[in-house]
């Protein structure tokens, strides 16, 4: 079996238990009045589930390729160091390093950054672009979240006390 449909097989499995968490243990607790609601809390990750169970099965089945191609996986897990691990696991990394300094560094200087850093990882040389699409769009996000949301995120790093 190819990787792609290994790596289907374990979003399947995930997927599933996270489907049945979703139908069968997120409504037991909900209080009567929000029984009557016809959005739940869980409806999100029920449609999530759902999606995300019929492109694992679409994958795994092999629904998603002409039935013209060639038969050789996409993926050649012999030659993985021929492509591009580096930069992947930087992402990968940085990803990591965004998740810890959400909180110590703020939403704004944590996403500006990420972005930023990302990018560069990813080849992007213009800086004089980059950097204002980067603090334009998470102002926006802060913005949406913060306000038109109501869901506090710090923005500034904590030793500024400014909040």
């Amino acid at each position: 079996m190819a990787l792609d449909r290994w790596i289907a097989l374990v979003i399947l499995c995930v997927t599933l238990a996270y489907g049945y968490a979703a139908f069968f243990t997120m409504d037991q607790l909900l209080p009567p009045f929000m029984q009557r609601n016809p959005i739940w809390p869980s409806t999100f990750p029920k449609v999530l589930a759902v999606l995300a169970i019929i492109a694992a099965l679409v994958i795994l089945l092999g629904l998603e390729k002409p039935s013209s191609s060639e038969k050789t996986p996409d993926i050649d897990y012999r030659r993985l160091g021929e492509y591009q691990l580096i930069p992947a696991l930087a992402l990968l990394g940085l990803m990591v390093a965004y998740a810890l300094l959400l909180r110590p560094a703020g939403f704004l200087l944590a996403t500006v950054g990420f972005i930023t850093i990302g990018a560069s990882i990813l080849g992007e040389r213009k800086y004089h672009i980059l950097l204002p699409v980067a603090m334009l769009a998470t102002g926006i996000v802060w913005y949406l979240v913060e306000q038109v949301l109501g869901i506090f995120l710090r923005p500034w790093p904590f030793f500024l006390g400014v909040s």
